[in-house]
């Protein structure tokens, strides 16, 4: 379990009523913002405290990991910007009865505040440039003791099991079935090339043909029977233009559990075929779907084309963030 602090001055209302974080990827000028690269280690369970308007008003407990999803409806004046994709975490929220104001203990809590990515000032005013960011169990039990009762059965009774094993990817579905919809209206393309970039969204027709003239075996557990093997894109069907998504460089055969894992990012590849996991990952769990540390050395080398994908799948589907983590 981690715990992490989000400064929801402009999105309070929205989020917690909403039961989620929603961040963008990058800055408006496509620059790297390690608040928002938190957003992508965040598992369920995780504990995050929310703060706004100088009090903490709701304690959130982590559902799910980070996954793509465009900006919320909510979020604008006209409905989800299509074109704003960032991260989501799922989050169930209490909305507390004893809402502290830190600032009131800064004595207790200042000693415990991170030196990098600290949430508040030493003062006790918040950090209005923060998003997201990870604190440590100290600082959290300080909170936990100041809130009371209520913060402590939610620390001490959740048992991340309890998360649903399928949450839903909220958003996710509503973005991919909005660029079909605007498929079947644009007259540029052909109907046969059409039906093969919606085929391609499962992973199906020309894509898998084309993935399948380049690769024979799962890269992770050498399984080479076509019927145990899926066509998983590398840089997302939803991230790719109409040409990506039907490239054979695309993709790879994998299995389904491990295509599971590389969707969603918990593993990804380096261009030298170095398996990369995500620190978020349950290696527990892979283990029993049979992804032993020995399946995870080397996958072997990749096409040019390929490694071009991956650079991609790494920068904004890996869920590990490109920063250093606070201290």
């Amino acid at each position: 379990m981690r715990y992490w602090w989000v400064n929801q001055n402009q999105t309070y209302r929205h989020e917690v009523q909403g039961g989620y974080l929603w961040s963008p990827k990058t800055k408006s000028n496509g620059g790297l913002n390690p608040f928002y690269e938190f957003m992508r280690e965040v598992s369920p369970g995780d504990i995050i405290f929310s703060f706004c308007d100088t009090k903490i008003p709701a304690i959130g407990i982590a559902l799910s990991n980070a996954h793509e999803a465009p900006k919320p409806l909510e979020f604008g004046r006209v409905g989800p910007n299509w074109d704003l994709i960032g991260w989501r975490v799922d989050v169930r929220f209490l909305v507390l009865r004893n809402q502290i104001r830190p600032v009131e203990h800064m004595g207790r809590l200042r000693p415990y505040l991170p030196r990098r990515y600290a949430p508040l000032r030493e003062s006790g005013a918040g950090q209005q440039s923060i998003y997201l960011t990870e604190v440590s169990e100290l600082f959290a039990t300080q909170l936990v003791d100041l809130i009371g009762t209520e913060a402590r059965g939610i620390t001490q009774t959740w048992n991340a099991s309890e998360s649903s094993e399928n949450v839903a990817l909220v958003g996710q579905a509503q973005w991919e079935e909005h660029q079909i919809e605007e498929l079947k209206s644009d007259r540029r393309i052909g109907e046969t090339e059409r039906q093969a970039i919606v085929l391609a969204r499962r992973g199906q027709g020309l894509f898998r043909a084309r993935v399948a003239m380049i690769e024979r075996r799962c890269r992770v557990t050498g399984a080479t029977n076509p019927e145990y093997l899926r066509a998983s894109h590398t840089k997302p069907w939803r991230d790719a233009s109409n040409d990506e998504r039907l490239d054979g460089e695309n993709g790879f055969l994998l299995t389904p559990d491990v295509d599971l894992l590389f969707d969603r990012g918990f593993i990804s590849f380096e261009n030298s075929g170095k398996v990369l996991i995500s620190p978020v990952a349950d290696l527990t769990s892979m283990e029993k779907m049979g992804i032993s540390p020995q399946l995870l050395a080397n996958v072997g080398t990749f096409s040019e084309g390929q490694r071009r994908y991956l650079d991609f799948h790494r920068d904004s589907v890996f869920l590990e963030a490109k920063v250093r983590r606070p201290t």
